[in-house]
């Protein structure tokens, strides 16, 4: 990927229904930075495209004949830095996730899901392009963020919650955002358990700024954030 402001990710989409690949490529169309390396009706011949390609983002279908999706991104997972299933299975989200995909679409693929995927791919290309240049340092109430040749030092009662994007974690915060290439579960491992919770494989608040509890969500500072069902209980016993 090229260029701080906008990179490059270089995508193959691998679906055996040929209207869904040509939805994928048309839509993307409308974003410069996504650079189209190809189309694929099989896994099989995905997974030999993405050898010698070696493109940032697969878009992928799950049930294919022969090899499903799923198996193909357990085979590629370490060489592809995004994907992104689009199917017709809910029932897969889970198994999606677990491999660390960057989004989950239920088909039939509209105009406006692909903007909302867009925007997650060119935001994770975005942070992966500076997070190399991105340290924390972790200290009693503080975090010491190393950008480049700068060093912010943040408080941490001022982080608002955590996000994971696979390797990378985004601290919120009112007056900015950071990322960090460290994953959400070193930052609990750091983080006072007093202070912060996890609440979601993808999220983490701070106790202090969570403004109203719901069953299946918390909200912090007018954001709501989902709670995964295994951390339900926990969230339950906390008052606020």
């Amino acid at each position: 990927m090229t260029g701080s402001s906008l990179p490059i990710v270089r995508f193959i989409a691998i679906d055996d229904n040929p209207l869904d690949l040509f939805s994928i490529t048309e839509y993307a169309k409308a974003f410069p930075f996504l650079q189209n390396c190809g189309t694929y009706p099989n896994a099989l011949e995905g997974y030999e495209a993405q050898q010698y390609i070696k493109p940032d983002l697969v878009f992928l279908d799950i049930e294919m004949p022969g090899i499903s999706g799923l198996d193909l991104l357990r085979k590629i997972r370490a060489d592809v830095s995004m994907a992104v299933f689009i199917t017709s299975h809910h029932e897969f989200a889970l198994d999606g996730y677990e491999l660390s995909a960057l989004d989950y679409i239920l088909k039939p693929l509209t105009e406006e899901r692909f903007v909302e995927t867009a925007r997650r791919v060119r935001e994770y290309a975005l942070m992966k392009q500076r997070a190399d240049a991105y340290e924390v340092l972790f200290e009693q109430d503080t975090l010491t963020i190393k950008e480049g040749y700068n060093q912010v030092k943040l408080a941490q009662k001022d982080i608002i919650y955590l996000e994971a994007m696979q390797d990378y974690t985004k601290i919120i915060t009112q007056q900015k955002n950071y990322v960090t290439l460290s994953s959400l579960t070193c930052f609990m491992e750091q983080l006072p358990a007093d202070r912060f919770m996890r609440v979601h494989r993808s999220y983490a608040v701070s106790l202090n700024q969570i403004k109203e509890l719901r069953h299946s969500e918390v909200v912090c500072n007018k954001t709501v954030i989902p709670v995964g069902k295994t951390y339900r209980s926990a969230i339950a016993k906390l008052r606020i």
